[in-house]
């Protein structure tokens, strides 16, 4: 049985979990804290962050770890709905944004609003208003290269769902929980979300729920 390692309103987790939705593969789901995680997580993964993913396969036990490998991982398992479709350069365009948002997006934004929104909550006190502020102007930088793409493919990548799209929409499904998203100003940016938010593998992720932190309304509408 694969299991999966995860925080609700982890980026990276929530692509692993729609990952393996779309690819119609069972998996476990046991959720961990990442401020404070138990033995079993750490042994299991030496960055000690989430996600990490267990599999026992034919030579015996395997532990995958990161968002874009688990991912991959996922793809390769089943044939049903391919997620890095295409030729190597198609291929190679869906990785480089991959990239761009577990990486880059996640320095720019996450990194200064996730933590504040957050740990907030679980120790009070107030946030850094500084950090929210370069955090959001990030974000709608980040906003304005989302719909720049959109205007030009009816996916990131190009005319396929792709790892691509999951992995941005992980992203800001995250945000959008925090109420951090101002769709009205980007329309483009919103359509793409509301057709994925829609599919069958994303609307699980509109059930969680973190302690202390209510979503806005529109958080599970999936007509918003």
């Amino acid at each position: 049985m694969r299991t999966l390692y995860h925080y609700p309103l982890h980026p990276g987790c929530r692509a692993v979990r729609i990952c393996f939705a779309e690819k119609k593969l069972k998996l476990r789901e046991i959720e961990i804290d990442p401020w404070e995680p138990d033995d079993t997580f750490l042994a299991l993964a030496v960055e000690e962050v989430p996600p990490v993913l267990t599999d026992r396969i034919q030579s015996g036990d395997v532990t995958i770890v990161g968002t874009q490998a688990i991912c991959e991982y996922a793809d390769e398992a089943s044939s049903r709905t391919p997620l890095l479709p295409g030729e190597r350069h198609e291929r190679a365009e869906i990785r480089r944004l991959c990239n761009w948002f577990g990486q880059r997006f996640d320095h720019e934004v996450n990194a200064l609003i996730l933590p504040e929104k957050l740990e907030t909550v679980r120790l009070g006190g107030t946030p850094d208003t500084t950090a929210l502020r370069e955090g959001r102007a990030a974000l709608r930088d980040h906003l304005v290269y989302i719909g720049w793409l959109l205007e030009q493919r009816d996916g990131l990548a190009g005319p396929a769902f792709t790892l691509a799209d999951i992995i941005t929409a992980a992203h800001l499904s995250c945000l959008d929980y925090l109420g951090e998203v101002n769709w009205r100003q980007f329309p483009l940016v919103q359509d793409w979300y509301q057709r994925i938010k829609s599919r069958p593998s994303f609307r699980p992720l509109l059930n969680d729920r973190i302690p202390g932190i209510r979503p806005p309304q529109h958080y599970a509408d999936l007509d918003f």
